[in-house]
């Protein structure tokens, strides 16, 4: 009898323990898993983070999950109201699978909903993460955090926040740039270019301003937050790129063209073009067996600014073909593609297009047009697809949200779905005011950005639907965000001119270079450098060296961008500038595997201290050096994983293109071993380690 209570006591307590509902939920795979508790209170939390690569946890220190910034649309101080996960209660369960799992949580207070979403795949070392938020009022989002944790470690790289109207040179929005964990090896960041992930008081933040109204009912979806997972702390960034490349639109590719600008600036025609064209494709293909370019570009001048835009925007002018087809033929026997420069703020040669599109009804700031504005937006994209349908390759979107000395926002935007913030003190300021400066303006101004960056976002995935091989660079007025990289190939390096200044070509490379040291040695900004379109390299007349032609070449495009533009003057160069060009192309070709891992070393060539590019792979890599000074100098290189190698080759022999390093003849090098260099005043050296 006894026994049979036993068993009954027993049995009662498995079928309680079963009722209850599971309070603890693990996704992941075998880089890296997420634990989800739910507290006896009902509330959601993420309980550790589980690095399994490099065998670290993260813990976080509070049970905050995710926050958001609601308000009823006014924006007047003191409106908001900030909602974070502890605010909701846990209901229930809506899937849990070996890849995705998702929870309900309500607040009844404000009449929310949030559905809370993670998914992995087998094969990846990071884990997706978003919500969706629904209300039974209407009501406007003006930030959401999508990540929302405490932690020990975390940091962030890039901490600069430059959302100028006015400056040279002075745009740094720090947008879609990503966090760090110092000890855990972890990457954090929302995968969308308009985010503003930062860290305060060593909590990470990954979100973004909205500004919007959803109706009631109406279900919005996040963008998507990562956390990602690598093998040592010391190389996170190294894990992040390997993580872009993965999610980039396109397989990363080397794109060489041509491009008209130097050759004719505004006055290029069918007939000058086409015989730029041939004659390209005869000094180099037929004569000098480089492969056929990638595209062979028609830059600012074949727009009909004076046509009415009313029913189609980017009319072309009559010095070409209204369907471009005497470029197409001829660029059909160079055995490439047509590209085409574009400006869809309607700046540079497109700016008289703007009073009468005004006068339309369409959408403008201030001398320009909106990138949120949607009927002008609407029309930009139907004539950037119905020329993608035609057959154009390329496009270079020069003026976004501005250029190198000036930017607009949008001020008051209610037309558009943005906000109003009358307590900023906007009225009578133009949109691009020298006052926005003030930092004061940032979240207005930034709201605009993530509207536009959005409105940009839909028509680069339905182009690329159209053409999966069409190759976008974004330009003037972008901004440095490696997501971008999930709609676009290259991005402007936002702060440097499109003709390097100096008297001569080694103060060329130090204009440029110093940009570059600016931008990922002293700034710290996350985004690969082969995926940069820098404005070179430049040849608009003969009569240097080959040498000096060569090393100013080599160095160039040792920067390790896969996207090669020759801004060059076709009549003014001689047989040994045809030789050298081609010569450099070829050398890009059989370096550009080592390309998806490219990054600067040495010091800061406007101090002239020896600097140069790197880049690697499992078989092999470059290393470019160059002396800015007028005196010799030594440098050390050490070939191990800081400087970018991957270690497996037990040694590499040397080889060098420019002929000036006799020194390395015969030379082998392996994983570890130091280098030192004697390098002339102004001197350039190229090694190749295969």
């Amino acid at each position: 009898m006894k026994n049979l209570i036993k068993l009954f006591i027993v049995l009662f307590l498995f079928i309680a323990g079963s009722c209850k509902t599971k309070s603890e939920y693990t996704i992941g795979n075998k880089s890296i898993s997420r634990t989800i508790k739910i507290s006896d209170d009902g509330q959601l939390f993420t309980s550790k983070i589980d690095n399994k690569i490099a065998g670290t946890i993260l813990t976080p220190r509070d049970n905050e999950e995710f926050r958001f910034r609601i308000s009823e649309g006014t924006h007047i101080e003191g409106s908001d109201v900030v909602l974070s996960s502890k605010d909701f209660n846990f209901k229930k369960v809506i899937n849990e699978g070996s890849n995705s799992l998702g929870f309900l949580l309500k607040n009844k207070e404000h009449q929310l909903e949030v559905e809370l979403y993670f998914e992995v795949e087998e094969g990846d070392f990071y884990i997706r993460k978003y919500l969706k938020i629904s209300s039974k009022k209407p009501v406007t989002i003006e930030r959401i955090d999508v990540e929302s944790l405490s932690l020990n470690d975390i940091y962030q790289p890039y901490q600069i926040k430059q959302i100028t109207s006015q400056g040279v040179a002075q745009w740094r929005p720090g947008l879609g740039q990503p966090l760090y964990g110092s000890e855990s090896a972890t990457f954090f960041g929302v995968e969308f270019p308009a985010a503003d992930n930062y860290v305060e008081d060593k909590k990470g933040y990954c979100g973004y301003l909205w500004g919007k109204e959803i109706k009631a009912d109406e279900i919005y979806t996040s963008h998507k937050a990562v956390i990602g997972v690598g093998d040592d702390p010391e190389h996170i960034q190294e894990t992040f790129f390997n993580y872009i490349d993965r999610i980039r639109i396109r397989p990363f590719r080397l794109q060489v063209q041509y491009n008209s600008w130097f050759d004719f600036y505004s006055g290029v025609d069918k007939e000058k073009f086409n015989q730029s064209v041939s004659k390209v494709h005869q000094e180099l293909v037929e004569e000098r067996n480089v492969d056929p370019l990638s595209a062979y570009v028609i830059d600012d001048g074949w727009q009909d600014v004076k046509a009415d835009w009313s029913q189609k925007v980017w009319k072309v002018n009559s010095k070409f073909d209204a369907d471009f087809s005497t470029s197409f033929k001829g660029i059909e026997l160079a055995g490439s593609k047509l590209g085409l420069w574009l400006s869809p703020g309607c700046l540079l040669g497109a700016e008289p297009a703007v009073p009468k599109l005004k006068e339309q009804g369409f959408e403008t700031l201030g001398k320009w047009m909106s990138m949120a504005g949607p009927k002008y937006m609407q029309s930009l994209e139907d004539r950037m697809l119905e020329l993608t349908t035609s057959g154009v390759k390329y496009f270079k979107l020069d003026g976004v949200f501005g250029h190198l000395n000036t930017r607009e926002f949008e001020l008051h935007g209610d037309q558009y779905g943005l906000p109003y913030m009358p307590q900023l003190g906007t009225d009578g300021l133009s949109a691009s005011d020298p006052l926005l400066n003030d930092s004061k303006f940032d979240e207005l101004k930034t709201y605009y950005l993530v509207a536009g960056t959005e409105r940009l976002m839909e028509l680069f995935k339905k182009q690329h639907a159209v053409d999966p091989n069409v190759y976008v660079v974004i330009s003037n007025g972008a901004y440095l965000s490696p997501w971008w990289l999930m709609y676009v190939d290259a991005v402007w390096m936002i702060n440097a001119g499109d003709a390097a200044g100096g008297s001569n070509r080694s103060q060329e490379l130090v204009y440029r270079d110093g940009v570059y040291y600016d931008t990922w040695q002293k700034e710290n900004t996350q985004f690969p450098i082969n995926s940069i379109f820098n404005h070179e390299p430049k040849k608009v007349k003969s009569g240097e060296s080959r040498e000096a032609f060569s090393e100013y070449l080599w160095m160039n495009l040792s920067r390790g961008t896969g996207f090669v533009e020759l801004y060059i003057k076709t009549p003014e160069l001689s047989e040994s500038d045809w030789d050298v060009l081609a010569n450099g192309l070829k050398w890009v070709k059989s370096v550009f595997p080592y390309f998806k891992r490219a990054k600067m070393h040495g010091g800061d060539p406007r101090e002239f201290e020896v600097y140069g590019y790197t880049g690697w792979n499992e078989n092999g890599g470059f290393v470019s050096l160059h002396n800015p000074s007028d005196q010799p100098q030594m440098y050390s290189i050490k070939l191990d994983r800081k400087f970018g190698l991957i270690k497996g080759k037990d040694q590499y022999e040397v080889s060098f293109p420019l002929k000036n390093s006799k020194e390395f003849e015969n030379k082998k090098y392996g994983f570890g071993d130091e280098l030192t260099i004697n390098m002339k005043p102004r001197e350039v050296k190229v090694l190749n380690f295969y």
